[in-house]
């Protein structure tokens, strides 16, 4: 039952990050020890073994897919979809310093935890984190799109962003927005709106079950050259929480409120000039520490139990 508590929280962790734009459900999959493990269950999942289900061998079904350890953490993450996702939003209208402090802490911790796990340094493993850091620092660059909000769309945007969120790094919450469907999304997990939440389940199913197998490929083969490329991307992905920001485009939501779409990162200073309001950098930093603080006991206490691809194929 402890087990399944820690596992069921860090599902909690991994939605609440999601739900950001700009932070990774791979990243605190990363930092809790569970990042493999979770690629291999996913991996496991093919046509072949449902025929177990026809020969009514579900007990068999359910071992080969890892079933417990895949429902108790995917519960853990949609119970905190739903429960955060209005929180989130209104964090990060309210107070966005505070949120991205905390969040630009969490990613700095994580670069040296996922580092530490590359067993030899050589040119071509700083080659890939500086590719990393290009690609992800590229994508927080793109403009967001305008696209229409049909079930179409939600589920390509469900296929699509389900890949940037098992990265550690890329967020699959600003994949959305660069799509042009996070507000929709957004709103439609807030208002429970049934068929829009199964149609983008179904794109992120489809996507998830895709890219497990090329990660479960990828650290199976080229384990040192993929960490040191995740680690690029989450160095690549500061950018997008630094605190402070000057808004040069707004969104509007579905009910009429202006939401921050393009935004440029400036100093403490620049901010209170530009906004007229505090940088509240005390908050920040006590933020910022406690982010580091919290990443580092998880990775303690995941320490023991962490276990590698190789080790589960």
């Amino acid at each position: 039952m402890k087990i399944d508590f820690w596992l069921f929280l860090k599902g909690i962790l991994m939605g609440a990050a999601d739900i950001v734009p700009g932070v990774s459900g791979g990243t605190i999959a990363f930092i809790t020890g569970i990042y493999e493990r979770l690629l291999v269950s996913l991996q496991s999942i093919v046509p072949a073994l449902f025929e177990l289900i026809k020969d009514r061998n579900l007990s068999g079904f359910w071992n080969k897919i890892n079933g417990a350890f895949l429902m108790t953490l995917f519960s853990g993450i949609l119970l905190s979809v739903l429960i955060f996702a209005k929180l989130i939003a209104y964090l990060l209208v309210n107070h966005p310093i505070p949120l991205w402090s905390f969040f630009f802490g969490l990613i700095v911790a994580s670069v040296s935890i996922v580092g530490k796990q590359i067993s030899e340094w050589n040119i071509r493993l700083f080659i890939s984190i500086v590719a990393g850091a290009i690609i992800a620092y590229f994508f927080t660059q793109l403009s967001p799109a305008s696209v229409e909000h049909n079930y179409l769309n939600a589920f390509l945007s469900g296929l699509i962003a389900i890949c940037a969120m098992i990265l550690p790094g890329i967020s699959g919450s600003f994949i959305l927005v660069m799509l042009g469907t996070y507000s929709f999304i957004l709103g439609a997990i807030k208002d429970f709106d049934v068929i829009v939440l199964v149609v983008f389940a179904s794109g992120c199913l489809i996507g998830l079950l895709s890219i497990a197998n090329l990660l479960v490929w990828a650290f199976s083969r080229f384990r040192n050259m993929t960490l040191a490329l995740l680690t690029g991307f989450m160095i690549g992905a500061l950018t997008k929480v630094w605190p402070w920001k000057e808004v040069l485009t707004y969104r509007e939501d579905r009910h009429g409120q202006l939401l921050p779409l393009l935004e440029q990162n400036v100093l403490p200073s620049s901010y209170e000039l530009i906004t007229g309001a505090s940088a509240q950098v005390g908050v920040a930093f006590v933020c910022f520490v406690a982010a580091i603080v919290g990443v580092l006991l998880l990775e303690s206490f995941a320490g023991g139990s962490k276990r590698s691809v190789s080790d589960e194929v």
